[in-house]
């Protein structure tokens, strides 16, 4: 992990804060924690496997965390996993042994994403209610894997998630989109396969909700055709859809296309679905270094959802009221906030939530000493970029203002990648192979 410009004291605590709360978001240790194999019997929760009684187990892993959950489970199983597949953002520097690795697009589906699909089809296709099928979810699943609903096509879906992910809308309200044009998303993957189904499901969605993680591959959905007609008309995109996707949408309405898995299935009783990580453990954890390190942490319980921007605002007004008390005695402090804002883009800027979030921040803390600042994407990625997230204290502003760098500016145009490659202030890792939200600290020093 590399962060840019800091003081070396204060890149060596932000590290070390980081990289704890992503230990603790480490999916293969979760399962390892989680799941027991014991004289052929698998035990996940209290519930128990016979594994001797099925003619084949199998793993179908979809997400940003795939390949650890992957490697966890082929550790875990050993000669028992008979064949898996794994659709992949990244691949790893490793491989495994009868597991397939697929590498498919994100965050906007491409044709290798349409490819996925296909090859998870037909290994669903390919198992009987004789079979264990272990699912591996994590964020990123609903991009990896493109399954065009009759009468789509693949560009049709491209188009209509890049407006999503422009438009503002929140994580729920776009999955919400996807599943109603989806295949196999909203439970349509369980209804795919007569397989007994495990879903182990690393969660990069606040509050754990199974109806969008990964848009709901192995969960029911209580969402309708009407919502996401609602949702589209909400932020100004039902007239820019194409003919396409309008007409599926509007036959949805009106009951012609069949809905999503809806709670209460039969199909849903072949499935135990299983949460093995979250923000909450990697917030926790942050907490708990901190506090080794001297400082006294403070968990916020409310995340940040908001607007990216306001986000920093909300963030940069902590630091204000902290500065203003100037009492040293409860410092040093370290507020910790889970999240995942939202981004309106209204220009070409290139940036993503976390390093607006940062811009706005800083813009706020300007000329205020002895506060830093961190927003960091947990898989490594923050939108379309190569960097997590961005670290930003009360001297970036005015140190990107000697080199004729305008803040409210690059703020404005949303293009926080720009102004932090210029000014200082990404923080890069490789790929985590983990995915559980954004982390976002306040450290007053």
């Amino acid at each position: 992990m590399t962060i840019n410009y800091l003081h070396r004291p204060h890149k060596v605590i932000l590290t070390q804060l980081l990289e704890a709360g992503l230990a603790a978001a480490d999916p293969g240790l979760a399962i390892q924690r989680l799941c027991i194999v014991k004289d052929s019997v698998l035990t996940i929760k209290r519930r128990r496997y016979h594994l001797k009684n099925y003619d084949r187990v199998v793993c179908i892993g979809i997400g940003k965390a795939s390949a650890r959950m992957g490697q966890a489970l082929q550790q875990l199983l050993g000669k028992r996993l008979d064949d898996g597949l794994l659709i992949v953002k990244d691949l790893p520097k490793f491989t495994l042994k009868n597991i397939e690795m697929f590498q498919a697009g994100h965050p906007t589906p491409d044709s290798r994403s349409r490819q996925a699909a296909t090859l998870v089809q037909r290994r669903l296709r390919s198992l009987t209610p004789q079979d264990l099928l272990v699912t591996l979810i994590s964020g990123g699943a609903s991009s990896l894997l493109a399954s065009p609903a009759p009468g789509l096509t693949l560009n049709n879906k491209q188009r209509t998630t890049n407006q999503l992910l422009r438009s503002g809308a929140s994580i729920q309200e776009i999955n919400t989109i996807r599943k109603h044009l989806s295949a196999l998303k909203g439970g349509k993957l369980i209804a795919s396969t007569s397989a007994t189904v495990i879903s182990l499901i690393l969660s990069d969605v606040l509050g754990d909700d199974l109806e969008t993680i990964g848009s709901g591959l192995t969960a029911s959905d209580s969402s309708t055709y009407l919502q996401a007609h609602h949702i589209l008309d909400k932020y100004g995109l039902w007239e820019h859809l194409s003919v396409a996707v309008k007409r599926h949408i509007e036959k949805g309405v009106h009951g012609l296309v069949s809905e999503t898995l809806k709670p209460g299935d039969p199909h849903l009783k072949r499935v135990h679905n299983v949460i093995i990580g979250n923000n909450q453990l990697a917030a926790c954890q942050i907490a708990k270094t901190a506090k080794h390190l001297g400082f006294r942490p403070i968990l916020q319980t409310s995340p940040l959802q908001s607007e990216a921007k306001e986000a920093g605002n909300l963030i940069a007004s902590f630091a204000k009221r902290i500065d203003k008390t100037k009492n040293p005695i409860h410092r040093p402090i370290c507020m910790i906030w889970g999240g995942e804002p939202t981004v309106k883009v209204t220009g070409k800027g290139k940036g993503g939530r976390a390093q607006e979030c940062m811009l706005s921040a800083a813009i706020g803390i300007s000329g205020i000493p002895s506060i830093i600042l961190a927003g960091f994407g947990t898989d490594g990625s923050d939108g379309p970029t190569d960097v997590a997230g961005a670290a930003v204290n009360g001297e970036t502003v005015m140190r990107a203002k000697k080199k004729n760098l305008d803040a409210r500016r690059f703020l404005q145009s949303h293009d926080s990648y720009t102004f932090f490659k210029h000014a200082g202030g990404h923080i890069k890792t490789d790929p985590t192979n983990t995915n559980v939200n954004d982390i976002y600290l306040l450290l007053a020093l």
